[in-house]
């Protein structure tokens, strides 16, 4: 799954279930909803798993819930950056269809004019895009750290030794079974812990943030991103 904000990046996460030095002792007993795997993936010291952290983050209902906020959060500044677009465009479109037609003088403060408010614009969107990038960011961050907790627990459950994150595309992982997928189960596990409720269907996205200004007298004015 793709994200356009920054991964989040976990360090490999290895949990020991038992101690060397406690070989005899009883291997924890699985969950029933505990995924099965083939005695090949299996190591001598417990089961190995992996977990796509960034997608499971995104799966619970918490952090669908706090998406949907941070997102209506931003619509005001989101619709005040398509003004300040289209204004620019308009602007443009005036030079373009007019600017042979306009004497030196207008045309040069037509052209200031438009640089002025791209270079408003720009600042506005750039301050915009780091701001909303930055609260995602602790979003991530702050569910992360509550479903480690729970993938933590499910782990020593469910017997095993090592889980890696795959959701880093550097991950060292080449292959793995679809049985040794955890993502999924600690998703569910993560909802029923957190108690929050599955939220309702996002509304159909409206236009992002307006892509950055091009050069005053460009032929092909900027179009809002979808």
């Amino acid at each position: 799954m793709k994200s356009k904000f920054a991964p989040f990046t976990l360090a490999v996460v290895v949990l020991s279930v038992m101690a060397l030095g406690q070989s005899s002792s009883a291997a924890p007993k699985p969950a029933a909803d505990a995924p099965s795997v083939p005695a090949s993936a299996t190591s001598t010291l417990g089961r190995i798993g992996i977990i796509n952290m960034q997608q499971a983050i995104l799966a619970s209902n918490e952090g669908q819930r706090d998406f949907q906020t941070l997102s209506k959060k931003f619509e005001p500044k989101q619709t005040e950056l398509k003004g300040m677009n289209d204004e620019v465009d308009n602007l443009k479109k005036q030079l373009n269809t007019q600017g042979d037609k306009l004497n030196d003088m207008t045309r040069a403060n037509l052209v200031r004019t438009i640089e002025s408010k791209q270079k408003e614009l720009q600042r506005n969107l750039e301050d915009a895009q780091s701001d909303f990038q930055s609260q995602q960011n602790d979003i991530l961050q702050q569910v992360g750290q509550k479903m480690m907790k729970v993938l933590d627990n499910y782990a020593k459950n469910n017997g095993y030794a090592l889980v890696l994150d795959v959701s880093n595309q550097n991950s060292p992982v080449l292959w793995a079974g679809a049985s040794a997928d955890l993502t999924r189960a600690i998703v569910d596990q993560y909802n029923t812990v957190s108690g929050v409720p599955a939220p309702p269907p996002a509304p159909a996205a409206k236009s992002g943030l307006p892509a950055a200004p091009r050069p005053a007298g460009s032929k092909t004015p900027a179009k809002p991103q979808r």
